[in-house]
């Protein structure tokens, strides 16, 4: 399965409430909600072109543990890096290993 060896923090915020209609994260007042080791693995990496610029995104699979508090909003940090969240975490019970799995990523250029 996987070793715990990588040092993860959780990062949570709330919304800055802009217009009646809008709101976005105010990344400025985040507070981390959790701080432990896991598995980060590399997932993907890739560059998507169009006319107007390059982007390229690196992506991760993180392991962690299952008391691990994480949600589809709040980001994590990885070797002093910063992570969106990219859908839902997935929490495995069946297994002896019990564990969340996120898919983590963030843009390059």
């Amino acid at each position: 399965m996987f070793t715990a060896t990588d040092p993860v923090e959780v990062w949570r915020t709330t919304a800055e409430t802009l217009n009646v209609y809008t709101s976005r994260p105010d990344w400025s007042k985040a507070v981390m909600v959790w701080s432990g080791l896991g598995s980060v693995q590399p997932d993907k990496a890739y560059e998507s072109y169009s006319p107007d610029r390059d982007i390229s995104q690196e992506r991760l699979s993180v392991f962690l543990p299952l008391d691990a508090d994480v949600t589809d909003k709040d980001r994590v940090r990885i070797n002093g890096l910063d992570y969106e969240i990219d859908g839902d975490p997935r929490r495995h019970t069946q297994t002896s290993r019990r564990h969340i799995h996120i898919t983590a990523w963030r843009a390059l250029r």
